[in-house]
């Protein structure tokens, strides 16, 4: 199906990969690079506007790359592919670091604390895209408002910011 899609035989997909392993090795890590593009594609522009993100993402996500989350676990629970899991993982954190560093500025906030609330956010995005479950979601959304809220009274935020 995948060679037909492409417009190719089976034989060139693969020696294009190099194997059948390959292609689900890349593949994945497609998927999840379009997941990534999409968050930072709608990623907050200001303290204001968090709430929005916050609002609409998980919906989205769930959406448009539940599939691709569950295509994602699938190969990296696999012990075949574990050893890819992780370093994909790796790439996660540097990447994750490098988006609150884009997104630092805007939101008026620390880089490691952006960061800490992305982590959190992605978690209850994939959760939520994975199993729709409402009450996990609104927890977690409820702890990043929490901080939020703490991190604005305490930098002198007003109210209304957030």
């Amino acid at each position: 199906m995948l060679s037909e899609a492409c417009g190719v035989t089976n034989a060139a997909l693969i020696y294009y990969f190099g194997s059948k392993d390959n292609i689900v090795i890349e593949s994945t890590a497609h998927c999840m690079a379009k997941v990534e593009d999409d968050f930072m594609a709608k990623a907050p522009t200001s303290f204001e506007d968090i709430e929005r993100f916050l609002r609409e993402m998980p919906y989205l996500t769930a959406n448009l790359h539940g599939a691709k989350y569950r295509f994602m676990y699938q190969v990296y629970a696999s012990p075949k592919y574990r050893q890819h899991g992780k370093e994909f993982f790796k790439g996660v954190n540097v990447r994750y670091h490098q988006y609150a560093v884009q997104l630092s500025g805007k939101l008026g906030m620390p880089v490691d604390f952006v960061q800490g609330m992305i982590y959190i956010f992605v978690r209850a995005c994939v959760h939520y895209a994975l199993f729709e479950d409402e009450e996990y979601l609104k927890l977690q959304l409820d702890a990043i408002r929490t901080s939020l809220r703490l991190f604005a009274s305490k930098n002198n935020f007003k109210e209304k910011d957030l």
